[in-house]
């Protein structure tokens, strides 16, 4: 259990940041904004469930917020299993059953999707684009020669089946795509007014 009695530590004064293996590292360190970009696709997820996003998926949204946690938590737990749990390929595999659930029932793809329709839907483009960045801030982590071996591979299954979900889930909550806002190529070309 986590117990947080004092929020301010002082210890970040210096521009670093611990670790849970309790090494420190600069603020600006890729592992930080791989897992701090994880925060705030947890955020932009809640700001969804605050605008109402209908059962069952706000309970799937808050389960996955609950996952980005110990999603967080492996990305700032450099290393091995020697240390608590890790994302395990159970949490991509649930990912892929929403997938699979969820896409049975749109509209066939016509055309790119441009973000907006319903408020919902929006703020699953805007979750899809921070769970992307969180995503590439995570393979450059494990791209870097000094982080051989210290990057849990199924964070990165697991951040990439989740923006796949996010999209699917955006047009779900757009009238199963009906209310789709659907990319006009070279729109300003053929617009009279534009």
């Amino acid at each position: 259990m986590v117990h947080l009695n004092r929020i301010y530590t002082r210890s970040g004064d210096d521009g670093t940041t611990g670790l849970g293996d309790g090494s420190r590292i600069p603020k600006h360190h890729e592992r930080i904004a791989a897992y701090g970009t994880i925060d705030e696709l947890s955020s932009v997820l809640g700001l969804a469930l605050a605008g109402g996003v209908p059962d069952p998926y706000a309970g799937w949204l808050q389960s996955i917020q609950n996952d980005l946690f110990d999603v967080g938590s492996d990305l700032c737990r450099p290393g091995g299993e020697q240390d608590g749990p890790r994302l395990s390929k159970d949490y991509t595999e649930q990912l892929e059953s929403w997938i699979d659930e969820v896409n049975e029932g749109l509209e066939s793809l016509t055309s790119f999707i441009l973000p907006g329709g319903t408020m919902p839907a929006a703020w699953m483009h805007l979750a899809r684009t921070v769970c992307r960045r969180a995503e590439r801030h995570t393979d450059a982590l494990a791209a870097d020669p000094s982080e051989a071996g210290r990057v849990n591979s199924e964070v990165l299954r697991y951040l990439n089946r989740l923006s796949d979900l996010l999209f699917v889930l955006s047009r779900k909550l757009n009238d199963g795509g009906k209310a789709d806002v659907l990319w006009v190529p070279a729109a300003r070309k053929t617009d009279p007014e534009g």
